[in-house]
């Protein structure tokens, strides 16, 4: 099974005192050990916010700024990679041609921002697609896609099954509302739309949702189903508890 795991930068390293770094990376080494193919894209989370803004400060462009994020991401990537130890690529593969050819070769993946204006979400789901995955994971601070921002809106509720095509909708309605956040960007629900991923959203502040995700499709997040196909997953059908 090929699984892509985009893991946002709060979630795996909401601190530097934090040990969430080595519990994801023991989850990424459980589902290599199971025989998963595994892709990891990490992003900036706050550290990043923080460098983005004493930039802009101090005058950066947008292209500037958005390149200090991708530095800032593929330093992220290290702190993983340093966490798997052997069974991984020893540098984030900077295009998806090098990441591919990491996973062709059997190794674990793990890579950070790729081009300007593009965020690591949208680069998940771009990497997901060219290696042919059959599961992309984001691994976030919320629980799910909802129908609105719950940060702003107490009454947001949360969907337990969405197809691509609303995932856009509802998205690009959250981008267009000031100050909202959405779990995945506009450019990464398009991009999972004209795949056809299957897709799941979920809280990755507990790095062990993603081995129940990915075994059994056991979660409490939202499930992306691609259209034309039935409800229930079927790949990871085999596993049993």
């Amino acid at each position: 099974m090929n699984v892509v795991v985009s893991i946002g930068g709060s979630v795996l390293i909401p601190g530097f005192a934090d040990d969430r770094v080595e519990e994801h990376a023991a989850v990424i080494e459980e589902l290599a050990d199971d025989g998963c193919s595994i892709g990891a894209v990490v992003g900036g989370g706050r550290i990043a916010r923080e460098y983005i803004a004493a930039a802009r400060e101090i005058g950066a462009n947008e292209i500037e700024l958005d390149t200090i994020g991708i530095d800032v991401t593929r330093l992220n990537a290290r702190l993983l990679i340093a966490a798997l130890g052997e069974s991984v690529a020893p540098a984030p593969p900077e295009t998806y041609e090098h990441a591919g050819e990491v996973l062709r070769n059997g190794d674990v993946c793990v890579m950070g921002g790729v081009a300007p204006a593009q965020t690591t979400d949208a680069v998940s789901a771009a990497l997901a697609e060219y290696v042919n995955a059959d599961l992309l994971v984001y691994a976030t601070s919320v629980p799910g896609v909802f129908d609105a921002d719950p940060q702003e809106d107490d009454d947001a509720e949360r969907f337990d099954r969405i197809t691509a095509s609303e995932l856009v909708n509802v998205i690009a309605d959250i981008e267009m509302t000031a100050g909202s956040s959405a779990p995945v960007d506009l450019l990464a629900a398009k991009i999972i739309e004209r795949s056809g991923m299957r897709t799941i959203v979920l809280d990755g502040t507990e790095p062990e949702r993603i081995t129940s995700a990915v075994r059994y499709g056991d979660h409490e997040g939202t499930d992306v189903i691609p259209e034309g196909v039935g409800d229930e997953p079927t790949y990871w059908a085999e596993n049993e508890r």
